[in-house]
């Protein structure tokens, strides 16, 4: 595991108008990606006819599939490092600066222009999947639930690494701590740990509730 610091960031590109557009903060998140989620939807429903049996079918169908993207991306993507030295900055610039400075609020949220290049390229593949079979305008209701289940994760993320937890959610801040602060091999879910289950990277009992995880963190959220 890298080094964790508890304050302080990253610099992850020389140029600072690049290094700009790696930080966001909630309310932009909010005011960028909110209104693409209504926008589709609103599409769906007045301009490719859709009913709201379907819209909301697909869009809450979508939800689900994201926790599994979610799981599948942390794991296999965002921790994908080989001995090739492109792998390492890849993994530098989209995850690894931030298991470096966890608790860097600027670089907790996707920024607005990566993240609509990225929505873009993922609304792109989902059209095709549903053109493959006939029915194209079910992403205009499918995507903006996909891209809701990101921006709950994305502050539930938020909210773990700046907020102390309520009882109620206590368990998924320990499970995310012990991503960061013991084994970086478990614990890939963030906003549940269904998958983990699943797929046998649930972290053992004692491991999560032990009370040495991370440092600092860990008496952050052992206060609750």
């Amino acid at each position: 595991m890298s080094k964790v610091n508890t304050n302080g960031q990253a610099r992850i590109f020389n140029n600072d108008f690049l290094e700009s557009l790696t930080k966001t903060s909630p309310l932009i998140s909010i005011l960028v990606y909110g209104p693409c989620i209504g926008l589709l939807l609103y599409v769906a429903i007045v301009f490719k006819g859709l009913t709201l049996t379907q819209t909301f079918g697909w869009f809450f169908l979508a939800l689900f599939v994201w926790t599994f993207a979610e799981y599948f991306l942390h794991r296999h993507l965002f921790h994908y490092i080989t001995e090739a030295k492109w792998t390492h900055r890849f993994h530098f610039i989209v995850h690894g600066s931030h298991h470096e400075y966890p608790r860097d609020k600027d670089r907790l949220l996707m920024p607005p222009v990566p993240g609509l290049i990225l929505a873009s390229i993922l609304f792109a593949f989902f059209y095709i999947i549903f053109f493959i079979f006939g029915h194209s305008e079910y992403t205009w209701a499918f995507f903006p639930g996909f891209f809701l289940g990101y921006l709950m994760y994305s502050f539930m993320h938020y909210a773990i690494h700046t907020y102390k937890p309520p009882s109620f959610l206590k368990g998924l801040w320990l499970h995310h701590n012990v991503h960061h602060y013991q084994d970086n091999n478990k614990a890939f879910g963030v906003s549940n740990q269904f998958w983990d289950m699943i797929f046998g990277t649930m972290p053992d009992r004692k491991q999560s509730e032990s009370k040495t995880v991370g440092g600092e963190q860990s008496k952050f959220i052992q206060k609750q």
